[in-house]
């Protein structure tokens, strides 16, 4: 069967055949020229990828998917580029990721698939005169195919917005974490000579911004079905099983006593501005709202009773390897000093007082530096990771076996994302464990109880669901119940 592009900038006379996708790898294996695209004689792909080629050459060279973390979306996106090469003679690729650290993780992945990527991110003067020159070889025919991995920052600059007008109309643009993109400076930023596209993320719908995920789903098309959940990559081997263990923590009195004040802060602009509530696409834009979930949960993410619970957690655990420790997002914290406390204290813990041997891992640790603790942390030199945000998105630590969660924002973006990322599977893993440490509402009266119980039920639910696909389910769920009879949830 053909499909013609009528969506796709490409020629009239094109045409895209629905790809035949072996469980070995793509439809040919000829051998290509250096640089130009080639599935690994090795890969395997799974039925939910090949599955997932086949739905987007079947919605014309466009499409989002949705896959959880840990499913292999790089590589199905990379056996799609292939499958391009093959099929229409695809000349570039563009793969635009949130993080450097995705770009050369990325670069890994495209020498598997025979490609040698330019790495276009930092300092302009590294990369755009070596596009230019490619750019121009492709168009003299002294070269066959072009690779780039950019950031986001990199994309919305100048230097790299210059020479989209000169790359060829059959380019694949692959958009890694695409959620990202949808933010509007970004979102205009995407080349729209590009026909072919592709978005990649476990969690493509932005939170509380159903404006920038429609713009997302305009430029890349929409979620391609199926969608592969987290029950179904447990179910089909492409994430390992887990244990699961919430820990609940209690705030302490002054904390309590915060955490009341702002709750019912809350409850009242809520009530005051019900009406403009209902007609915004962004809670978090209520102006009155917006500062005050901040604080609850910059109160929530530094309650002090998590790291004595830290501090009895891994008391009977200093014997254990590779488990990653996850604490406050920078993002929700006010200012950097503020944003690495519990990070400080948690390696204080670890290190110092313990002897586990850690390593702190942020957005500013230098890439040279976060490789060299990827490799540590792998071969079991280091015993930990203490990290912020940087780890939520993308990064490939398979190693990993145990993540304890100190802290996390209302987002089900970062929840799915850092439950995912334990559960890639590895050799020297049968299984992965978690521990993740919930706050405990203190009493509320009656006039906060019902404010509690809205804010804290799409949360819990996230909690209850991760707790259902865990091994001890039951013990899980247990640990959670008083919570839910606190709040009358037990609907959920």
């Amino acid at each position: 069967m053909y499909l013609t592009l009528n969506s796709v900038q490409l020629p009239p006379s094109f045409r895209l055949t629905l790809p035949f996708v072996k469980e070995s790898g793509g439809s040919y294996q000829t051998q290509p020229l250096p640089g130009c695209p080639m599935m690994p004689v090795s890969l395997q792909l799974r039925p939910y990828q090949r599955q997932a080629i086949t739905n987007w050459f079947a919605n014309h060279g466009r499409g989002t998917l949705k896959m959880a973390t840990g499913s292999g979306k790089t590589i199905t996106a990379l056996a799609i580029a292939c499958e391009l090469y093959q099929q229409i003679n695809l000349q570039m690729l563009l793969v635009v990721c949130p993080y450097r650290h995705l770009v050369t993780q990325w670069a890994r992945e495209c020498e598997k698939f025979n490609l040698q990527p330019i790495l276009a991110f930092e300092n302009v003067r590294n990369w755009q005169s070596q596009l230019s020159t490619q750019l121009y070889n492709l168009r003299s025919h002294s070269q066959g195919f072009i690779t780039v991995i950019t950031t986001n920052s990199t994309l919305i600059g100048e230097g790299l917005q210059s020479q989209l007008k000169y790359f060829p109309i059959k380019t694949l643009i692959i958009g890694d974490e695409a959620h990202n993109l949808g933010a509007p400076k970004l979102e205009e930023s995407l080349p729209r000579s590009v026909g072919l596209r592709l978005a990649l993320s476990a969690t493509p719908e932005r939170y509380f911004d159903d404006d920038g995920t429609q713009s997302l789903f305009d430029y890349f098309g929409a979620v391609l079905q199926p969608e592969f959940t987290l029950r179904d990559a447990i179910s089909q081997g492409a994430l390992v099983h887990y244990l699961y263990y919430p820990i609940l923590v209690e705030l302490t009195e002054a904390e309590s006593i915060a955490y009341l004040k702002l709750t019912k802060k809350i409850g009242r602009s809520i009530l005051y501005r019900e009406k403009e509530i209902k007609e915004s696409t962004n809670f978090e834009d209520i102006a009155d709202l917006k500062p005050l979930l901040m604080q609850r949960a910059r109160l929530i993410g530094a309650a002090s009773n998590k790291l004595n619970a830290l501090r009895q957690l891994m008391a009977s655990r200093r014997d254990t390897t590779h488990t990653l420790f996850y604490c406050s997002d920078g993002s929700l914290e006010a200012g950097q000093r503020s944003s690495l406390r519990q990070l400080k204290a948690v390696a204080k813990i670890l290190g110092r007082e313990l002897g586990y041997k850690v390593s702190t891992y942020t957005a500013q640790t230098p890439l040279a530096e976060r490789e060299i603790l990827r490799h540590q942390f792998e071969n079991g030199e280091l015993q930990g990771l203490v990290a912020i945000r940087c780890l939520d998105e993308g990064v490939d630590i398979p190693a990993m076996q145990t993540a304890v969660i100190l802290s996390s924002s209302g987002n089900p973006r970062q929840f799915i994302q850092r439950r995912g990322r334990v559960l890639r599977p590895h050799p020297q893993k049968q299984r992965a464990t978690i521990f993740d440490m919930i706050v405990l509402p203190p009493d509320l009266d009656r006039e906060t109880i019902e404010v509690e119980r809205n804010l804290l039920r799409k949360e819990l639910r996230r909690f209850v669901e991760f707790a259902d696909l865990a091994d001890n389910a039951g013990e899980a769920r247990i640990k959670l119940l008083n919570l839910q009879k606190r709040y009358g949830l037990l609907d959920i």
